[in-house]
């Protein structure tokens, strides 16, 4: 049985933190408030700093400087719903891997789901008339808010996993449908570029899935070698930790792909306006 299946059993501390008892259905491989008894787990928390960080950089990035003049405004951030999403799933996994609480689980849940839909969304909305942009709004909404009605009330982990693997397909079909296929207009040069940036951002995702799948089936090997090392460089070795990293990459990558070739089609259409 695959680790995230179970509440892993017998953590010396894990009734001693200040949010124990757990109540999560997953509890992942690094011992519960091990490090600290604030945190149930220090570095699957901690490392969820990278979602935040590409985001702020997304929002205060040299594009927001440009648009203010060359000046950073704190209170004007140049935000999509894309960075916004990375933001939130930042902040919402943070506070599950700090508690280990079942509400915080399910917000840490959605807001994968919500990285997805927001990148689905850039995607399939590209280069559509006002209204049918407006229909496909309307009708990914309503999946995925009909998902999340469905899992509150049946909150298998399995069923997650289903809905946000399948965006994702759906998100990389389209993404590769735009790059290779459509006849969208965009500069050789640019699109060989996003490519080769999307397919980076694909494996980087990847090997951060792999790490996952890794942490899940080997604990009990990973915590044997952990403890022969010894802190700091045990750290190195809390796989889902990099899980939150590489992915946070991936997506990064990925928006930024998204943002550069919508705004590309912005100004393909400023031109055949002024023509």
């Amino acid at each position: 049985m695959g680790h995230h299946n179970i509440r892993f059993v017998g953590d010396p501390y894990s009734n001693h933190g200040v949010w124990s008892p757990p109540t999560s259905r997953a509890n992942f491989c690094e011992e519960d408030y091990n490090i600290t008894f604030y945190l149930a787990e220090f570095i699957n928390a901690l490392t969820n700093v990278t979602y935040v960080y590409l985001a702020l950089r997304a929002m205060y990035g040299p594009s927001h400087r440009r648009r203010d003049g060359g000046r950073r405004r704190l209170l004007r951030p140049s935000w999509d719903f894309m960075s916004a999403s990375l933001l939130v799933l930042g902040l919402g996994s943070f506070l599950f891997h700090a508690t280990l609480r079942q509400t915080l689980e399910f917000v840490d849940e959605f807001s994968m789901l919500g990285l997805t839909w927001s990148m689905l969304h850039a995607s399939l909305t590209a280069r559509q008339p006002r209204a049918r942009a407006r229909a496909i709004s309307v009708l990914l909404a309503a999946a995925y808010l009909s998902f999340a009605v469905f899992y509150l009330g049946a909150p298998q982990i399995i069923y997650q996993v289903y809905a946000f693997t399948s965006s994702l397909a759906l998100l990389l079909l389209r993404t590769f449908y735009v790059l290779h296929w459509a006849d969208a207009g965009f500069p050789e040069d640019k699109r060989r570029d996003w490519v080769r940036r999307t397919w980076k951002a694909v494996a980087t995702s990847v090997l951060g899935y792999v790490l996952w799948i890794i942490d899940f089936e080997h604990c009990a090997q990973l915590r044997a070698w952990r403890r022969s090392l010894g802190l700091p460089w045990a750290f190195l070795l809390e796989l889902h930790g990099w899980w939150h990293i590489l992915t946070a990459i991936g997506a990064g990558q990925s928006m930024q792909v998204a943002r550069e070739a919508r705004a590309e089609v912005e100004e393909l259409q400023e031109k055949a306006k002024a023509q």
